[in-house]
């Protein structure tokens, strides 16, 4: 009676919070918000000035008295208000799309191994956010529910979600996740790599999106097609701005050891993996999911060095999002994958 009555004038609201990067998927709407996670906020006023793509065109870009802020740091709410603010924007983007009378439930993706304390900071932001209704999932099980694989059948699935802050291996099966790990190198340590790089080889200051830009440009692990690009930053001899040609050799120099350090960790993964998992595994392969997945050869290195087969998911970057989606759809039938279910906001 009551689960007619909230689909009926309830929204459904799945959320993949990144650190670069939240998308909102909204049930019977599909992925309706790609944003990146960063709120500009006035330090004067304690207002919100920005949210979102609106706010990223304005990092690198601020007056004194404004700052940018990335409230997610490697997975997890560094910044509980600004957090807050973020959330309640998205939900009520979102909500816009679909006119209901009751607060949405919203299911939310986060890293795995984040404590419980953790959990309890997104969950208390989602509700103070406007939901009425709050449950977790950790990313690599929505993203593997996002690209159908049978999470809840006895046999042995790997996801290797490689976000913004953090990339995440897990070994899932009968709808649990059996052994995982939480590697701290992902897309940002690979901008930090970059910047660092064109410093120490071409005396050249460029900023964090100057970095992302040149790695989604020519990026890449693997030696082949020769690519190139300018770049321009402030040469940090003459103080001036400086325009410099970078190819992709400079790129894969650059990020190659946080790479193999990201390869180290999937190792320690699968070493500690049952042995009968393991047999799945081989036979059914990796799969790679989250933004850091479309790096270039990416997929061919892993296979070269841990010897199994590795694919990378269609449109990696909506997998958990996506996932969201499928366990909303049919709530009673994936309740097992979450992480909390438990999260309901008291009666006035």
């Amino acid at each position: 009676m009551f689960k007619k009555f909230y689909k009926t004038f309830s929204n459904d609201i799945g959320i993949d919070l990144g650190t670069a990067n939240t998308l909102v998927y909204l049930k019977g709407h599909g992925i309706v918000i790609n944003e990146p996670s960063v709120v500009v906020v006035n330090q004067k006023t304690g207002q919100i000035v920005a949210v979102g793509a609106e706010a990223k065109q304005m990092l690198g870009r601020t007056p004194g008295h404004v700052r940018a802020v990335r409230p997610i740091v490697d997975g997890v709410i560094s910044d509980f208000e600004v957090t807050e603010e973020m959330l309640a924007y998205l939900i009520g983007k979102a909500e816009k799309m679909s006119k209901k009378f009751i607060r949405p439930r919203v299911l939310i993706g986060v890293p795995t191994g984040i404590t419980n304390v953790e959990i309890r900071a997104v969950e208390d932001a989602a509700l103070s956010a406007g939901a009425r209704e709050v449950h977790i999932v950790e990313e690599p099980m929505a993203g593997a529910v996002g690209i159908a694989l049978p999470v809840q059948e006895a046999v042995g699935s790997v996801v290797i979600d490689i976000g913004g802050g953090t990339t995440d291996v897990a070994v899932i099966s009968l709808s649990g996740i059996v052994r995982s790990k939480n590697i701290k190198v992902a897309g940002d340590k690979l901008n930090t790599d970059i910047i660092n790089y064109m410093k120490d080889e071409f005396k050249l200051l460029i900023g964090e999106k100057t970095a992302e830009n040149i790695k989604i440009a020519i990026g890449s692990v693997a030696e082949g097609e020769y690519m190139e690009a300018e770049v321009r930053g402030r040469d940090l001899v003459t103080g001036l701005p400086r325009e410099v040609i970078v190819t992709d050799a400079d790129i894969r120099e650059a990020i190659m050891p946080s790479i193999l350090q990201l390869v180290d960790g999937v190792r320690e993964v699968l070493e500690t993996t049952p042995p009968e998992l393991l047999s799945d595994i081989i036979h059914r392969g990796v799969v790679l999911i989250g933004g850091g997945a479309m790096i270039r050869g990416l997929d061919d290195l892993i296979h070269k060095v841990l010897k199994i087969p590795i694919y990378v998911a269609e449109d990696p970057l909506t997998a958990v999002a996506r996932g969201t989606g499928v366990i909303l759809q049919d709530f009673d039938q994936y309740k097992d994958v979450l992480v909390s279910t438990n999260n309901v906001l008291p009666p006035r």
